[in-house]
């Protein structure tokens, strides 16, 4: 019997369906207008583009403007790429510009879709920024569809790590810029650590189309950005702390899988403070309960989470005496990433690697908060329903499903389960044996690059030809995976690695004519293009007689939206293809999530080694298994940004603070407002509000006047005239200050007093709020165990630092009056020497910034085709630790990588 939901549907069409339906009547509209456009000469596509920009400039509605600027941009498209949108990539341009996530599949054409909403949103001069995850397709995608927006008279730019300031404020300053979550991120963090207008970089936050939406917004939210400096050196601790966590026993510790957290067992904790006190690490008569010992309880942990939670070649591997994190969700390396807390540090110890100082925070920021400082936000991927909540409910993002252009026609088997990982191994191997003789190219999607390289032995054991990508081989990502579609290819692939280069059926056309262009440059072109195109068209016939591209997962992984982006790599636009999913009871996700019950039904059915089942309730029991480690992932994610969101609102004054200073040509009024809350401030603690004159602290004002604002007054004889009160006390401090600091003023010469003052003011924020961010971090990592106390957490950390905030702003007024007051008049020449040495100083600050960010944000990506170690132009984005493309043997940051 159906239910009420189910008939419901049946009538009156889904949700989904609904907004497709809507849609549709634009579309026509478009449609309609196609041979009008047609007509158009090349520079009249560019006059339209000028008359649609004065009208949304004039106040039109964008959306009254969408069916021309479609019509105009499709038409752009066609001339430039020879590409023309299918109805459904207009459908997907709508609901972007809509500010929704439009949920299309792999191969649909994204790329071309992003240019639709960016080219109407543009129309209004605020600047479009198009999002991607790595540094590659950015400017890959740019370069691309600079065709297009050239096209219809918009300008294109692209931002990268290590940038030259003055290309990166053109490439802000174009129509649309495309970029990396990362490059923007930071260069939010950098701007705000400017000290004037016009050496920031970035505009409004007016549009952003977020590409792989699901991967930037919900994968990568977990990790905030983070610019640091180093703080100071314990190496020698984790080394000590590193010698005794092999001695630790099981009894000695619990590890919850789970959470993936790990503790102490009291027994631990005896055991630990035996071996401390004799190692000398902990003094004597010192438990590790006392507060003196938190330094080092907080290392042990680490220490302890290191060994037993970290493992190498799966969270990490060690290259050139280097830990590199390794992406979970990509299986990417993550240059310049650091672990915080001294966790990868702890790492370091473990390897035996050079252990790397700890850093200080000198500004960060989540992706959360970052992309909901835009206007309107909008993202495209190939899995977002599943997420469709978080996005919903952390972005205010919908989230729609586009239909593909042509049916899907593959087959999706039902997922496979043995008893062993071995019987499971065997199985994979007969299978793509299977398959290669009859050349189908397998796409094998594996979790770990561990275990990759055991399926790439079995496999070479078994005498079958394939290509392993995974961290290791990370640079000849692209290539691989264009070749993966070939007659009998066989490409073991580490958790998705390559989204953004299509697994075209028999081969990727366009990088076998660059191949071939690059192995003999005097060739025609178009000669190569033709030839090539032929002998695709055969390859892709054999292969489309052979099933198409068959996807083999080895595991499941903790999130459906990772397994439904391998399986959505086999069968692009209306391709036949063929998906199965091999399990065992020993992986994690069985393991952990009651593979117990399975293997007592595996054995009741007397089932026989090498046998496996098959059976659609199994796929149900995995995906509850899966939603629950996806909805535990959305809570602590939730968790992070409601504690972050208590820091974001103070980000946002500190960070509108700074700006209005840089803005303001005379800062002298914000500065005198300051001097007088400050002597306010001194006279209500010095002199309380309805006390006797017999009470007043005369003396201790008179003190604090000459430290705090550098003037000498006789406030202990004004206590002491008749008729004088708090008031007229305040009245002639004030008084005094002004005049002290306006004879400076005219000493040191009003413009250079001006400059003085806005400098000053900017370097006590800037310090202050760092102290503040570390206090902060300090205060999130004790915050938690109120919750014993039955309070909660949550609000204990938003009283207590917003107690902080004020106290920082409390602090500020009196450190930017004292400083002021202790400047002293100086000739000319030390004027100048002064201001010279702060030009410096400042200099010096803005390059250890941005050296910090650029380690942070470098993405590992390989040299680019048609290397020169003579050129540097083509060696792609090297990380700071990696030798130097030219082959000087020298880290590429102590060669050409050298910050000037």
């Amino acid at each position: 019997m159906l239910g009420i939901g189910t008939i419901a549907k049946k009538v009156f069409g889904t949700p989904n369906d609904r907004k497709i339906k809507a849609t549709r009547q634009i579309v026509e509209q478009i449609n309609a207008l196609e041979p009008e456009f047609e007509k158009l000469s090349d520079d009249g596509i560019k006059d339209k583009t000028e008359a649609l920009a004065q009208r949304a400039m004039g106040g039109e509605p964008l959306d009254a403007l969408l069916p021309e600027a479609f019509a105009n941009c499709r038409e752009a498209a066609k001339r430039a790429l020879g590409l023309r949108a299918f109805d459904v990539q207009l459908m997907g341009g709508i609901f972007l510009h809509e500010g929704n996530i439009s949920e299309m599949k792999t191969g649909e054409g994204k790329t071309l879709v992003a240019t639709f909403p960016a080219y109407l949103n543009a129309l209004t001069g605020k600047g479009v920024h198009i999002v991607t995850v790595n540094d590659y397709l950015a400017k890959r995608d740019a370069e691309w569809m600079s065709n297009v927006y050239g096209a219809l008279g918009l300008t294109t730019g692209v931002v990268y790590p290590q940038q030259p300031e003055d290309e990166k404020k053109a490439a802000y300053a174009c129509d649309v810029t495309y970029a990396t979550n990362n490059e923007l991120g930071f260069d939010y963090l950098r701007d705000n650590m400017k000290s004037s207008l016009k050496e920031m970089n970035q505009r409004d936050h007016h549009y952003a189309i977020v590409d792989e939406v699901d991967s930037i917004l919900i994968d990568e939210a977990r990790t905030p950005l983070i610019i640091s400096g180093p703080a100071q050196d314990r190496s020698e601790l984790y080394v000590t702390i590193d010698k005794l966590i092999p001695e630790i026993t099981d009894e000695h510790y619990t590890l919850d899988e789970k959470t993936r957290n790990v503790t102490f067992t009291d027994e631990g904790n005896e055991f630990l403070e035996e071996r401390l006190l004799a190692e000398g690490i902990l003094p004597e008569g010192q438990s590790l309960y006392d507060p003196e010992s938190t330094t080092i309880v907080h290392h042990v942990n680490q220490g302890l989470r290191a060994h037993k939670l970290f493992q190498r070649d799966k969270d990490y591997i060690v290259r050139d005496g280097e830990v590199m994190l390794i992406d979970e969700f990509t299986g990417r390396m993550m240059a310049g990433r650091r672990l915080s807390d001294g966790l990868h540090q702890a790492i370091e110890a473990k390897e035996g690697c050079a252990i790397q100082p700890e850093n200080v925070t000198l500004a960060s920021v989540t992706f959360q908060n970052y992309f909901r400082l835009y206007d309107k936000l909008a993202g495209m991927t190939g899995t977002a329903s599943t997420e469709a909540e978080e996005f919903s409910e952390i972005y205010g993002l919908g989230v729609v499903e586009v239909p593909t252009n042509r049916p899907i026609s593959r087959h999706d088997e039902h997922d496979a389960v043995y008893r062993t990982a071995k019987e499971k191994y065997d199985a994979i191997v007969e299978t793509i044996q299977e398959a290669t003789e009859k050349g189908q190219p397998v796409l094998v999607g594996t979790t770990s690059i561990e275990k990759s390289e055991l399926l790439s032995q079995l496999l070479t054991t078994a005498k079958v030809k394939h290509n392993v990508l995974n961290a290791r081989q990370h640079e000849k990502e692209a290539q691989i995976v264009a070749d993966a579609g070939k007659f009998g290819a066989v490409t073991i692939a580490t958790n998705m690695a390559g989204r953004g280069t299509d697994i075209q059926l028999g081969g990727n056309v366009d990088m076998k004519v660059m191949e071939a262009m690059q192995s003999d440059p005097d060739a025609d072109p178009e000669a190569l293009r033709a030839k090539i195109e032929a002998e695709h068209a055969d390859e892709k016939a054999k292969v489309l007689e052979a099933g198409g591209l068959f996807v083999l997962a080895t595991e499941r992984h903790e999130s459906r939206r990772i397994d439904n982006q391998l399986r959505g790599r086999s069968g692009r636009q209306g391709d036949p293809g063929r998906s199965a999913f091999f399990l065992s009871l020993e992986d994690d996700l069985m393991r952990i999530f009651g593979s117990e019950r399975l293997d007592k039904v595996l054995s009741s059915l007397g089932m026989k080694e090498g046998e496996a089942i098959v059976h659609p309730w199994v796929n149900k029991s995995l995906e509850k298994a899966q939603a629950k480690v996806e909805g535990r992932n959305f809570d602590i994610r939730k968790q992070l940004l409601k504690f972050d969101d208590v820091m974001n609102d103070q980000r946002k004054v500190i960070f509108a603070q700074r700006r209005e200073i840089m803005e303001a040509a005379d800062l002298s009024e914000i500065v005198q407002d300051m001097r007088h809350q400050v002597i306010e401030d001194l006279v209500d603690f010095h002199i309380p509000p309805k006390t006797y004159a017999d009470q007043w602290d005369t003396e201790g004002l008179q003190e604090a006047a000459k430290k705090h604002l550098g003037v000498e007054v006789p406030v202990v004889e004004w206590g002491d005239e008749e008729g004088v009160d708090d008031e007229v006390i305040r009245e002639r401090l004030e008084e005094a200050a002004d005049e002290f600091m306006a004879s400076k003023a005219a000493k040191f010469g009003p413009e250079n007093m001006r400059m003085i003052e806005k400098q000053i003011l900017l370097q006590t924020i800037d310090g202050k709020w760092r102290e503040h961010l570390l206090t902060l971090e300090h205060l999130r990592s004790v915050v938690g165990f109120r919750g014993y106390a039955q309070r909660d957490p949550l609000n204990e950390y938003k009283t207590e630092s917003f107690q902080l905030f004020e106290s920082l702003l409390n602090t500020l007024r009196e450190e930017v009056t004292e400083k002021l007051s202790q400047i002293r008049p100086l000739t000319e020449e030390e004027q100048q020497q002064m201001l010279s040495q702060m030009a410096a100083q400042q200099k010096a600050q803005q390059q250890q910034i941005d050296a910090a960010a650029d380690a942070a944000v470098a993405e590992a990506e390989g040299p680019t085709d048609g290397f020169d170690e003579n050129n540097p132009e083509t060696w792609g984005n090297p990380g700071r630790n990696e030798p130097c493309p030219c082959g000087s043997g020298k880290k590429f940051k102590h060669c050409h990588g050298r910050l000037a």
